[in-house]
């Protein structure tokens, strides 16, 4: 049987996921076969496994950092919200359907619940620790009945829980003290410990705060994070996204994502944003899009919604100018789609719009297929002229994750990428889209700006393009991504009482 740990927060964002992750890092360098869990995630932001089942961001992160290829046992509910108080719910890495809130947590999430023991019971028998992950607050009495991610695993696993707070927003004492108060008393009895994460400052100048609080609450504080900047690990939550609007002014390629209501999968661009020579920032209306060098528009949920927000916020017609200029403009999935003529949704998979035009940027028409595809992929560009240079690179990896079928119907238009291996099956399928101009390009392969030599192949072309020197590609997004894994885990062992922790993880079985 596996020692556990859970951890849960005030509310969202307060950083249960990057502790988890911490945790799941220091237990696999001390030698502990560790995984990492949450049972029910709501995110857009998206990752596809091997087997090509479809599983929240935060658990790839964990897992990573744990040493495991990610698996949809990690992470066995996954909603993605389409709109309209209304998500796609994924249970084991397939969609069993659309659902309203509604008829999700009064009618389905308990019978979720099902697959969520089934999963435990696995992961209880073929590991050492299993490090859980809660969800936003785990005192919402509105929800709590049916809530199937905080207390109800807690309870069924008889896991010892830390209770995190934000002190950087504020407040944390009265949540802490709050969220104890709304518990029943024997989920009380499983906080174990609290936890004052993204301090800033003197720690001497919080010992009044942190006596206030054992004495208040009768827990241990077992832990002050600091605040850590750049911590360079991949955020599964939008509301990160705030906090990547600067844009500066000494980089020497400017690139606007356009963050559309619906955006998914934004990690895609968190390679580029780690570039020296970058400076990318996100737009969500006419007033932020500035003069960029170069445009993405990323993945979406709903692609027809966020097509007719391009329209009526006036972006569209930025875009189109910023294309007719010669400059270089790259759709992601969605993004792709919307470069298009046409979307068509005969089945309303996505929303009950038949049919809108795209952008009209790519020679390219997309319907919607009731069922959705998800696979990792190994492709070759064979040979992308993109502004005016010519890009090739092999085995270059990613995932895709789309129900729209996308068919070629201008024969102007290139087609740079051959995909030669799909969910561990050898193919050979045409991929992705390049204006005869060079300037519009769109594939439907997430993840490629991971690929080192292929960023920096792109980036150059827009350098020369701007008349500056290309660069040498010097970056390994995988290496970086372990040492920020290895950071972020001396921090947390520094800032933790690890012997206390493990103690009471002990204690639990």
């Amino acid at each position: 049987m596996a020692r556990k740990i859970m951890c849960m927060g005030t509310s969202s964002h307060v950083g249960k996921s990057i502790l988890a992750t911490a945790l799941c890092r220091i237990f696999y360098r001390k030698g502990s076969r560790v995984v990492p869990f949450k049972a029910q995630n709501m995110a857009l932001n998206s990752y596809v496994t091997r087997d090509g089942g479809e599983m929240g961001r935060a658990q790839v992160a964990q897992a990573e950092a744990a040493g495991l290829e990610p698996t949809v046992e990690m992470n066995p509910v996954l909603l993605k919200p389409t709109g309209n108080s209304c998500s796609q719910v994924i249970i084991m890495g397939k969609p069993v359907g659309n659902m309203s809130a509604r008829e999700y947590h009064k009618g389905y999430s308990l019978k979720a619940f099902d697959a969520v023991k089934s999963v435990l019971n696995q992961l209880d028998d073929e590991y050492d620790t299993i490090v859980i992950e809660g969800a936003g607050s785990p005192a919402e009495v509105n929800l709590k009945d049916n809530d199937i991610v905080n207390m109800r695993v807690a309870k069924h696993l008889n896991a010892p829980v830390l209770l995190i707070a934000d002190i950087d927003r504020g407040g944390a004492l009265a949540s802490l003290v709050g969220t104890l108060e709304l518990l029943d008393e024997d989920e009380r009895q499983l906080v174990k410990g609290l936890v004052i994460n993204k301090f800033r400052g003197d720690i001497s100048l919080l010992t009044p705060a942190i006596d206030f609080l054992e004495e208040k609450t009768g827990k241990p504080v077992l832990g002050v994070i600091p605040h850590i900047e750049e911590m360079g690990i991949d955020d599964e939550d939008s509301v990160s996204l705030d906090e990547k609007v600067s844009v500066r002014d000494d980089a020497d390629i400017k690139i606007a994502v356009i963050q559309t209501p619906k955006i998914s999968n934004f990690t895609d661009f968190d390679a580029l944003a780690h570039e020296g020579d970058v400076s990318l920032y996100y737009v969500r209306n006419t007033d932020e899009f500035g003069n960029p060098d170069m445009v993405i528009l990323p993945g979406s949920k709903n692609t027809v919604e966020d097509m007719m927000y391009l329209n009526k916020s006036g972006l569209s017609g930025l875009l189109n100018g910023h294309s007719v200029k010669g400059k270089p403009l790259i759709g992601i999935c969605g993004g792709y789609q919307m470069l298009g003529r046409m979307i068509r949704d005969p089945h309303h998979t996505e929303s009950e719009h038949d049919e809108i035009a795209g952008l009209g940027l790519l020679g390219v028409e997309t319907v919607f297929a009731e069922k959705k595809l998800t696979s990792q992929v190994k492709a070759d560009c064979t040979g992308l002229e993109f502004m005016g240079a010519m890009i090739k690179a092999n085995d270059i990896t990613g995932y895709e994750i789309h129900t729209g079928k996308t068919e070629f119907v201008d024969k102007s238009d290139r087609h740079p990428f051959v995909i030669k291996e799909r969910s561990r099956g050898q193919c050979s399928s045409t991929e992705g889209t390049v204006t005869a101009s060079g300037n519009v390009l769109g594939t439907y392969i997430h993840g490629i700006f991971d690929n080192d030599e292929f960023r920096r192949q792109l980036l150059n072309a827009v350098r020369t393009s701007k008349g500056l020197l290309p660069l040498k590609s010097s970056r390994n997004v995988m290496a970086e991504k372990q040492k920020n894994y290895e950071r972020l885990a001396d921090i947390v062992e520094q800032n933790m009482d690890m012997v206390r922790l493990e103690k009471i993880m002990g204690d639990e079985n």
